[in-house]
């Protein structure tokens, strides 16, 4: 089977039964195969202060989080102070992680934090060097709480006004990846 044409799918919100399925931090994510990048871009006192938008990489070699910077930061302004705040179905890969940290490095007046619902093959040493990577370049990373779910879902989801009701098992599934991203970092 051939598989659609590459592209990177943007939007203002996100349909409610795909978020429940992308973003549920469970351990074994089988079929959850993209990342969904919901986006705040505080541009402080601009024309266009706040930016926000999600990003979805759909069959394309380009990944969401390169993506927000191709399209979401394509003007980028060395003059401007950006506040970059991402909730990520997974935490990025080694390769995405890798070209962030650099990015931080590079541009000082970026600052990002990423809130990521489940840590992507967090057990491979080059996806955990990665994510050291990012922490030591600056980039505040952490895991979810199920507070964060619920303002993601009020945020960046068509819920028709409908609150969220967590999957069972969500705090603690938290907790399971707050304690492997601690260990991590450490």
């Amino acid at each position: 089977m051939e598989l659609p044409p590459f592209e990177i799918i943007t939007g203002d919100r996100i349909d409610p039964l795909v978020f429940k399925f992308q973003f549920k931090n469970v351990e074994y994510s089988s079929g959850r195969n993209k990342t969904f990048l919901c986006y705040l871009v505080d541009k402080g006192n601009t024309a266009d202060g706040l930016l926000r938008g999600y990003l979805e990489d759909e069959h394309t070699g380009l990944h969401a989080e390169e993506a927000f910077f191709k399209q979401c930061l394509a003007h980028y302004d060395l003059a401007i102070k950006y506040t970059v705040t991402w909730y990520v179905s997974s935490s990025p890969c080694s390769a995405c992680a890798a070209r962030i940290a650099e990015l931080l490095k590079a541009w000082k007046n970026i600052k990002l934090s990423i809130f990521a619902a489940r840590l992507l093959e967090w057990e491979e040493a080059d996806v955990q060097a990665g994510l050291k990577a990012l922490h030591t370049a600056g980039c505040k990373l952490r895991v979810m709480k199920p507070l964060d779910f619920t303002y993601t879902w009020d945020t960046f989801v068509e819920n028709e006004e409908q609150p969220l009701n967590l999957w069972e098992d969500c705090k603690e599934n938290y907790e399971y990846y707050h304690e492997k991203l601690a260990d991590i970092l450490q």
